[in-house]
């Protein structure tokens, strides 16, 4: 169920009112449709987390799970909704004013959106585990922890490109059909490895507070 919760949750959001999100999908080449490396950035340290659970028999492990979902769901919620805000966003740790869509911007939509997003999760996993409230809110916390960790790393070591066909600033190293330039971060650092960092985070957070 936190699976299916992050799945069905985002997969719906990342395609309600897209028209209004399409400058976002341009500077990250993602679009709506989901690659074997962004399932595997967003679920793989869940999966680890699970199979650690059935070998060991730790609830931390099962709350690691949840976090790592959490976080994953409350980036995208935050993402998704937040690039529906009619304030634009701002730098995490500048403040200076972004466009909607540039990695590391955040506004409080979005922020907002992504506690949202993050709490569902502990809420299903904890109400079906009858887990106790320190449970939930320990899951809640580290999944809200990944999505700012996300939009950390995508403010200041995300890889980022120059197209040299639009001029924009993108998250991908091909645009616009041909191959962009190097215009800052670490090259290793792609959307897929900020993804998995934030899953990471959420986990760890969660097996922490919930010790």
């Amino acid at each position: 169920m936190a699976l299916l919760t992050f799945f069905i949750s985002s997969s719906l959001l990342s395609r309600w009112r897209a028209e209004r999100k399409r400058r976002m999908e341009t500077l990250t080449a993602r679009g709506s449709t989901r690659t074997a490396a962004q399932v595997l950035a967003n679920g793989g340290v869940a999966t680890l987390c699970i199979a650690l659970y059935l070998l060991t028999g730790d609830t931390r492990w099962w709350l690691a799970f949840v976090g790592a979902y959490a976080a994953a769901n409350a980036d995208t919620w935050s993402s998704e909704i937040g690039a529906l805000s009619r304030v634009p966003p701002r730098h995490l740790l500048t403040l200076r004013p972004l466009k909607a869509g540039d990695s590391g911007g955040v506004t409080l939509l979005g922020l907002l959106a992504g506690g949202a997003g993050s709490l569902l999760v502990a809420v299903v996993a904890g109400w079906l585990a009858s887990a106790s409230p320190i449970q939930v809110a320990a899951v809640a916390i580290g999944g809200f922890g990944g999505a700012l960790v996300d939009s950390l790393l995508g403010a200041t070591i995300q890889a980022k490109y120059r197209c040299v066909g639009c001029g924009e600033v993108v998250e991908s190293a091909r645009h616009c059909g041909s191959p962009a330039e190097p215009a800052g971060g670490w090259r290793c650092m792609n959307n897929d490895a900020v993804n998995l960092f934030c899953t990471l985070t959420g986990a760890m957070m969660a097996y922490v507070i919930g010790r």
